[in-house]
């Protein structure tokens, strides 16, 4: 049996598509128990794109030596791809 799950990546996403990813990405990391990873995603609605950014390249700077939160990586890595539409 093949184990492997596929995200389907999603390019046009807006100002609040993006934003609500951000707020999933911050609840599953606060329900994950990592606090330092949920507090880069406070009060990101109506944030600059270039702050919001930073704060995304940072969590996944935190991220890259923690195989175990692939699933918040994967979900930063496409709101990086979407944040052209803001």
């Amino acid at each position: 049996m093949d184990n492997d799950k596929t995200m389907k990546i999603v390019t046009n996403l807006d100002r609040s598509g993006v934003e609500g990813l951000l707020g999933e990405v911050r609840a599953l990391a606060q329900s994950k128990n990592l606090p330092e990873l949920a507090s880069l995603f406070n009060g990101v609605e109506g944030m600059p794109r270039a702050q919001i950014e930073q704060r995304i390249a940072n969590a996944l700077k935190w991220l890259a030596d923690k195989p175990q939160h692939q699933g918040i990586t994967a979900q930063l890595e496409m709101v990086e791809l979407n944040l052209k539409n803001l």
